[in-house]
């Protein structure tokens, strides 16, 4: 395997979770469980969200509705007592040929009565592993009181150190994970890709499963060619029109040699026959 692959997905401090890890096998992970048991939550909260961090309520949604925001999944109703929270969800990458690790993430503080959502995301990429040797929350004040208290950005900014990023701004992480994970030249492509993952985790494509729907979705997901892979398209048909037209003309001097090669032969024929004939007249009176 040439690439990165999921291996783990943690969520700290957000919704229902304080702390849990999800374990990816071969990138691949399934989770199980009744109707409304929050299989599809616990999932959108990591894809889409943590691959651009991209906050909009539609996005969150698998049936793209509006009516909670992000900020509910970290303070919940308003009779629930949070009132000022902070939450992480992160991924983790492994590269099998290279044995290595990165994680990406974000960071989410939610104040009610406070418009605006507090956002940060993050990467790490010097080989050190969350819960293993680094903690999004204080681990000093875990060992000494039990309390697991999420790191706010400039902490966490600090303990990165030079061993990753943290960016402030939604594009300067999707873009950052981009250039880590998928290596598309242009954001477009990237932002082509997750558009494709909205769609194809929609409810509505289990229920309306068509062949034509299916067409639709990946043939609106399919990248766009660059300039340089168009030219060397057309300069390869160019040159196979130009072959056809040589090989065109070919046929057409065959053709008139064939015929120039027929008159030929009938005329060298009617010059040798009288020197053949005669021989063989002198032959039949020599022998009758």
């Amino acid at each position: 395997m040439e690439r990165w692959q999921m291996k783990r997905a943690g969520i700290l401090n957000f919704w229902y979770y304080d702390e849990e890890e999800f374990l990816f096998e071969e990138g691949r992970l399934i989770l199980r469980g009744t109707n409304g048991s929050g299989k599809s939550v616990t999932m959108q909260s990591f894809i889409p969200l943590v691959l651009d961090g991209d906050k909009r309520p539609e996005r969150l949604d698998p049936f793209g509705s509006r009516d909670r925001r992000l900020e509910y999944y970290l303070l919940g109703e308003a009779d629930q007592g949070h009132t000022d929270r902070t939450g992480y969800l992160w991924l983790e990458f492994y590269h099998p040929l290279k044995n290595s690790y990165k994680t990406i993430g974000i960071g989410l503080r939610a104040r009610r009565g406070v418009p605006q959502l507090g956002f940060w995301g993050f990467l790490l990429e010097d080989g050190r592993r969350i819960n293993q040797d680094f903690y999004l929350y204080d681990y000093t004040l875990w060992l000494e009181q039990g309390k697991k208290v999420p790191l706010n950005r400039k902490i966490l900014e600090d303990k990165i150190a030079s061993g990753g990023q943290v960016v402030q701004e939604q594009t300067a992480y999707r873009d950052m994970v981009n250039k880590s994970f998928f290596g598309f030249r242009e954001n477009e492509s990237y932002r082509d890709l997750l558009k494709l993952l909205l769609e194809l985790r929609s409810p509505k494509l289990s229920k309306d499963f068509k062949p034509s729907s299916i067409y639709e979705i990946l043939t609106k997901a399919l990248p766009p060619l660059m300039e340089e892979e168009l030219s060397s398209l057309s300069d390869l048909l160019e040159d196979m029109d130009q072959i056809t037209d040589h090989l065109e003309e070919l046929q057409m001097h065959l053709t008139e040699l064939g015929k120039i090669e027929k008159r030929y032969d009938r005329y060298n024929c009617f010059l040798l026959f009288p020197d053949i004939a005669m021989p063989v007249q002198m032959r039949l009176r020599l022998f009758p």
